[in-house]
């Protein structure tokens, strides 16, 4: 199951690896990880690129779980993409 962020609160039943035209998958949590679908819009946002500065130095730009992985409680994410304007 994806959580789709555009406000937070919806989730994608669909396939556990259909993300929407427009969107990217990414993965968050330190130790367990939650597959998030956010908009490519937020890739402009500065708390993200922050985010993704962080991912980089942690993982590198190889990472066993195979997808862009946010090295972040899942708490602080949902809370810094809800108070985006990324839409």
């Amino acid at each position: 199951m994806a959580i789709l962020v555009p406000g937070v609160k919806s989730i994608l039943r669909k396939s556990s690896f259909h993300v929407p035209k427009g969107y990217l998958a990414v993965y968050v949590g330190e130790s367990e990880r939650k597959r998030f679908v956010v908009p490519i819009s937020i890739l402009d946002e500065p708390s993200f690129q922050d985010l993704l500065c962080k991912a980089k130095e942690e993982y590198g730009f190889e990472h066993p779980m195979g997808g862009l992985t946010i090295p972040c409680k899942e708490d602080i994410f949902i809370d810094m993409t809800s108070h985006l304007k990324i839409f």
